[in-house]
């Protein structure tokens, strides 16, 4: 049975998550004296902090904590409720872009998540990418398995052993060892707090899931009983450093110490969040690591009233998160939107249908806000029960892209595509009649931002041709009080993607300029300052040059392209990553192939048939993809025509394999749904 208010709980652990590492992360891997030295006990955020020598300021980041943690789950949207270990590593490889996102990428050896990584795209299958005989122990036994569990183990409510078995499953794609047995009690932590309410009982039952002769199984007990007995809190931290601390396990950051940090924050606070959040956090070593683990359990624990304790927690970060991965349009989300999409694999686990809620943005889980802020104006923005209140004048809007703020994001890489395009049209229920919807995109090079309002009072507004440059934010221009129930959007674009008109050509052409960074660059090369839009470039494998969002179904995407030195180029449609589309290939200077990639090391052919082509000819590519039908034609000619059900939605790419393309300009055009029935 689970809860009633299970997708309540499920928001509350993401937003524990989230605000967690946020509040940890500026000053991950100092030490407690440095900690208290510097800042003191740790009871709010303290990246404002700019006398300091912080990680960095800001405070909604990327950060590899929050990436793995719900990027990694998609495995149960792709592979069903009980992935493999292969299965997840299979996710991996889809949905990670290498050097860039979801990982720390510290190298073979050094990072053990960088080290499965690069043995699963060397062929080697989870679970033997992560295990100790192929990775040593020190590298195996280091402290990620642990903190990217939490999204999995949400979706196995009140089962602390179901959640335990399936993170061991995903655990063991890159550790291994005791690192394991500390993943299975962290899941188990968090599956279990949706049922019970005695912090004791709870973490009992936890350690009956790992071996009684286990490392991770006497840490617990040593830490249990001291906070049994120590009165002060950092008494117990004390003898965790003098017994487990990092001079004991090596490694960059070994799973014992910092597991032992959990622990003790979740015993010592018995499940409330604030006293939880000074323990882990002023303890030191990987804090925002630490923290996350410790912010679910307890989100999940104490709900939403639990975070009401201490300070305001969740009016800065206002629900943003940020999850960069191959699937560019997932990038830029929030916590209930995650937290959704986590109650949905779990309904499914339980047999149950999903509870999807009909708009985008439907602000139902209690004092969500999701992404909206005010800009501008002396307008506030509540949730009173189900809707968002602009209480006065302003411009509240909320990110459908990469924000001016978040563009030079530290250590890790923030890729993303748009959720929101030309030719799609917004539609919001609005309370009250003083207001337009208005949205924001890039407008050149400098990547100032241009806004575009909509007629005052209409609900219903179709984005206008923003002469192919990025939407970066949405929302209402209120000349006064109103309420906001919902606002939602649907379907495939009418929008032709390429160079904005003011873009820069030539030598100091940016290549950060925002219409570039739309795309999700999975090739080796793709310079500015060519005189085509899209000469990209594949040395080794295949490239993929990436945009659009999984909510895409229905539509045809058609480019040009001119293939230079190349083993295969082509189009690619519905794609979800590195290895899930649908592409039409010019391949082998010889025939024309239309393939589907479903994991795996290399596509199928759905079909194929002789087509002589030539390197410098320019050849016009069409997909077409409706329901299970897929239609290819190459310069208006209908080659293929089949059915297939593998993959019924994603966005589009431009293709290269082993050479050199060039394309000046993709189109995506809807199909009506009369025309998909």
């Amino acid at each position: 049975m689970l809860p009633t208010d299970y997708e309540e709980r499920v928001y509350a652990g993401v937003l524990g998550k989230v605000i967690a590492v946020y509040l940890g992360r500026p000053f991950e891997g100092w030490t407690y004296e440095r900690i208290s030295r510097e800042l003191g006990e740790i009871t709010d955020y303290v990246n404002d902090r700019t006398d300091l020598a912080l990680k960095n300021h800001l405070l909604v980041v990327t950060d590899d904590d929050i990436s793995g943690t719900f990027v990694f789950p998609r495995a149960l949207r792709d592979h069903g409720p009980e992935p493999t270990s292969a299965q997840v590593g299979d996710t991996w490889l889809n949905e990670i872009l290498e050097g860039t996102s979801v990982l720390w990428w510290g190298g073979v050896g050094n990072s053990t998540e960088h080290t499965a990584y690069l043995h699963l795209k060397d062929g080697v299958r989870a679970p033997e990418s992560g295990t100790i005989a192929r990775n040593g122990i020190v590298v195996a036994e280091q402290v990620g398995a642990q903190i990217f569990v939490e999204g999995f183990a949400m979706t196995r409510p009140g089962d602390p052993e179901a959640a335990a078995d399936l993170v061991e499953r995903a655990a063991r794609v890159s550790h291994d060892g005791e690192s394991v047995h500390a993943a299975r009690v962290v899941a188990a932590l968090v599956a279990g707090a949706f049922s019970e309410t005695d912090m004791d009982r709870l973490l009992d039952v936890a350690v009956g899931l790992i071996p009684a002769d286990s490392l991770i199984r006497r840490v617990i007990d040593d830490v249990r009983s001291w906070t049994a007995t120590d009165p002060e809190w950092t008494t117990t931290r004390a003898r965790i450093d003098e017994r487990y601390g990092y001079h004991r396990y090596g490694g960059n950051c070994h799973v014992v110490p910092n597991h032992a940090t959990v622990i003790h924050a979740v015993a010592r606070s018995r499940g409330a969040f604030l006293p939880a959040m000074t323990v882990v956090n002023t303890s030191g070593w990987d804090t925002d690591s630490n923290a996350g683990d410790v912010g679910a359990i307890c989100g999940v624990f104490g709900g939403l009233a639990g975070l009401a304790d201490g300070p305001d927690w969740r009016g800065p970060i206002a629900d943003r998160m940020y999850l960069p991965s191959t699937d560019g349009g997932s990038t830029v989300t929030d916590a209930a939107r995650e937290a959704i999409t986590l109650a949905g694999y779990g309904r499914a686990w339980a047999g149950e249908a999903a509870r999807e809620p009909a708009a985008r943005f439907h602000f139902a889980l209690p004092g969500s806000v999701q992404g909206f802020t005010v800009l501008d104006g002396p307008a506030q923005i509540t949730n009173p029960g189900g809707r968002l209140a602009i209480d006065g004048a302003g411009t509240a809007v909320t990110p459908t892209f990469i924000p001016p703020e978040a563009r030079d994001m530290p250590i890790y890489g923030l890729i993303a595509s748009p959720t929101l395009y030309t030719g799609q049209t917004l539609r919001a229920a609005v309370r009250g009649t003083d207001f337009r919807l208005t949205l924001a995109h890039y407008a050149d090079d400098g990547d100032a931002l241009a806004w575009v309002d909509g007629p005052a009072g209409a609900t219903e507004w179709t984005v206008p041709d923003l002469g192919g440059q990025p939407v970066v934010y949405v929302g209402l221009r209120a000349g006064g009080p109103v309420e906001l129930e919902s606002l939602t959007w649907a379907g495939a674009p009418t929008v032709t993607l390429t160079r904005p008109a003011n873009g820069h050509v030539g030598h100091g052409g940016d290549p950060g300029a925002m219409w570039r960074r739309a795309w999700v660059k999975a090739v080796d090369r793709w310079d500015p300052h060519w005189p085509e839009p899209f000469r990209i470039v594949q040395n080794r494998g295949t490239g993929l040059l990436i945009q659009g969002a999984r909510e895409w179904q229905d539509y045809t995407v058609t480019a040009d392209v001119t293939p230079h030195l190349a083993e295969a180029t082509g189009l690619a449609a519905r794609v979800q990553g590195l290895r899930r589309y649908y592409a039409l290939r010019l391949a082998g200077r010889d025939r024309v192939e239309l393939v589907r990639h479903l994991d795996g090391p290399a596509p199928v052919v759905l079909a194929a048939r002789a087509y002589p082509w030539e390197f410098g000819e320019t050849h016009q590519l069409a997909l077409r993809v409706t329901c299970s039908r897929l239609t290819a034609l190459v310069d208006g000619e209908e080659l293929f025509d089949v059915d297939d059900t593998a993959l019924h939605c994603g966005g589009i790419a431009l293709l290269v394999e082993q050479g050199r393309t060039a394309t000046q300009a993709v189109q995506i055009t809807p199909i009506p749904s009369e025309d998909s029935a």
